[in-house]
């Protein structure tokens, strides 16, 4: 049996479509799913997606992640700037993990551009809006082995 892909999602995303469409796109986070659950599927993998507004229950997410996933893909969203608990969690996988950002960080705020998940990350994809799933999803299936 293969593992699936985790992706996980921080605040806020469970509005995506809504907040700020000209940032985010229009896609909702349950559009996003239906296409990454459609190419996983094509490829004999499956993707279990996950969001939650409370850090704590990322970090819970990120845990269970360790023996329940070959892979993460996580949009930590604002926890990215500001959580050490959610470093401290991911610090800890021994799977790949990607960071996903649909905008850009560094072309915003400057409080934006530092990440605390950066320096850990296996690698990073920002700025490709509701694609960046797609492409984290691809890059992901080339990380992991058939048999994880």
């Amino acid at each position: 049996m293969t593992l699936p892909i985790h992706v996980l999602n921080g605040p806020n995303l469970n509005m995506l479509g809504l907040r700020e469409p000209e940032i985010y796109g229009a896609d909702t986070l349950a559009d996003i799913e239906a296409r990454l659950q459609a190419k996983a599927g094509a490829v004999g993998r499956s993707v279990v997606l996950r969001q939650t507004n409370h850090e704590g229950e990322l970090v819970e997410h990120v845990q269970a992640a360790r023996t329940e996933a070959a892979g993460v893909i996580i949009n930590p969203a604002a926890y990215t700037h500001t959580s050490v608990a959610v470093y401290d969690a991911l610090k800890m996988l021994t799977i790949p993990f990607i960071e996903l950002h649909l905008s850009n960080p560094h072309a915003r705020e400057a409080f934006r551009h530092h990440s605390y998940v950066s320096p850990i990350a296996t690698g990073i994809i920002a700025g490709f809006g509701p694609k960046g799933y797609e492409v984290a999803l691809d890059a992901m299936l080339g990380l992991i082995a058939a048999d994880r």
